[in-house]
């Protein structure tokens, strides 16, 4: 069983906390379902928020999906001029028979523009 990372990202329509739960929960189920992953085939995940987004951590949606014994991290953006607003990232480290060729990441809406060359 290899190591693997999975990157996605979503950007949220406005900063509300049950806003943000309902779209980081998407997300990480997509990745989940598109990667064919189970929670136990998660190390861990690193998240990360634009600076404008303060209603809640990204990471409190994946508790709320039963992600409860995964370590998990949130982390704020760089607050570069220009870019994309309201945007959570993240960065899903798993155990995967999966060639690295084949794991598949995910942007959701609007957040495909910031990597169209990997978005699914």
């Amino acid at each position: 069983m290899a190591v693997r990372a999975v990157r996605g990202a979503v950007q949220l329509e406005r900063d509300e906390a049950g806003h943000m739960d309902e779209q980081v929960g998407a997300l990480l189920t997509a990745v989940l379902e598109r990667n064919g992953l189970a929670t136990d085939d998660l190390i861990s995940i690193w998240f990360t928020a634009t600076p404008d987004l303060h209603s809640d951590f990204p990471a409190a949606a994946a508790r709320k999906l039963g992600i409860v014994d995964v370590p998990l991290i949130c982390a704020q953006e760089l607050d570069i001029e220009g870019a994309m607003p309201r945007v959570v990232r993240l960065l899903a480290h798993i155990e995967s028979d999966r060639p690295r060729a084949d794991i598949n990441h995910v942007y959701l809406g609007a957040a495909a523009a910031l990597r169209k060359d990997i978005a699914q």
